[in-house]
């Protein structure tokens, strides 16, 4: 009966993951390591009201699931890869940022173990420890230059104790612990997206509107350079061929006989060298001045509607007393 029961666990299980595959185009590949069943737990309830679900499982009966469900969702291979490790998967639809945020709100701090792989740097911060000065020398062992002060050892500098990537030392965790700092987060990890078919990095997440138009302006830019070096027109030079175009019809005009358009205005003042050094003028002139003159302008348009305004009440008033 054990067998039967456990078969038909495997059989529940899938059914669940090729329901999960048929609803969702979604999935967030995320990283589970040093997370309890009831921090998991609450993990899926965050993400109910969000229409996502977490499912965790051996990797091997991911991978069967999948690789069975192929010719129906033949795009599901390009996942079959990041099945490995302690992984789990986020079925979700929508907003994926809104998904991440709420992956990323429910990590919950845990102390330094010994032994265990920093997930980030950690740094002592210098200040007073609240540790009695006969700890001294277990912060001169650890390097770390501290003063008596009020009688509590106090760290004098930061001090840059653990780098990511690192595994965390006996007394690295001992000073951690007396200092009661719990410098790391556990919780769902994203690692990898797919979308529809597509499979991306995490980090795509953190793109802002305004940095897809720059990387698509860019590449416009690209596009239009390459086009007018090598001379093949593109959606991209027509701009730039139609003004170079032009600067060069105005070249031709101006050296010849033919005229058009603005040309004609620029012949005229090429031809009438006062008239130039009027323009330069005009255009060189200092702009305060101009807006000073305009001010008095506004200014005495105010004045006269203010004095006819008076005349106005003076006369209504004269009308009023003269009917007595």
């Amino acid at each position: 009966m054990s067998g039967g029961g456990k078969l038909e666990r495997k059989q529940a299980y899938f059914d669940k993951l090729i329901k999960l595959l048929d609803k969702y185009n979604e999935i967030l590949i995320v990283e589970a390591d040093n997370v309890g069943s009831s921090h998991m737990q609450t993990i899926r309830k965050a993400l109910r009201p969000l229409d996502s679900v977490v499912l965790m499982g051996k990797n091997t009966l991911i991978r069967k699931a999948i690789k069975g469900h192929l010719q129906k969702i033949p795009n599901l291979e390009s996942i079959l890869p990041l099945i490995t490790g302690n992984i789990g998967l986020v079925f979700c639809k929508g907003d994926l940022n809104k998904v991440r945020s709420v992956i990323d709100a429910n990590k919950v701090a845990a102390p330094a173990r010994a032994g265990s792989i920093a997930p980030n740097d950690v740094v002592v911060p210098k200040g007073n420890t609240g540790l009695e000065p006969t700890q001294t020398s277990f912060l001169q062992a650890l390097n770390i230059a501290s003063k008596i002060t009020r009688g509590q050892i106090e760290i004098i500098n930061d001090v840059p104790l653990i780098k990511v990537g690192e595994k965390v030392g006996q007394s690295e965790a001992a000073l951690l612990q007396k200092l009661d700092i719990k410098p790391f987060k556990y919780g769902l990890n994203v690692k990898t997206v797919y979308d529809n078919g597509a499979v991306y990095d995490y980090k795509v997440l953190d793109m802002t509107e305004e940095d897809i138009l720059n990387k698509f302006r860019a590449g416009v830019q690209r596009v239009a350079a390459v086009g007018l070096a090598i001379g093949v027109p593109n959606l991209a030079t027509v701009p730039h061929s139609l003004v170079n175009t032009y600067k060069k019809l105005v070249a031709i005009a101006l050296a010849t006989d033919i005229t058009f358009g603005r040309v004609k205005s620029f012949k005229e003042l090429l031809s009438n060298p006062e008239a130039m050094k009027a323009a330069a003028a005009a255009a060189s002139a200092p702009a305060p001045a101009a807006a000073g003159k305009k001010q008095e302008k506004v200014e005495k348009k105010k004045e006269e509607k203010v004095e006819e305004k008076v005349e106005e009440e003076d006369a209504g008033m004269g009308g009023l007393f003269g009917d007595f």
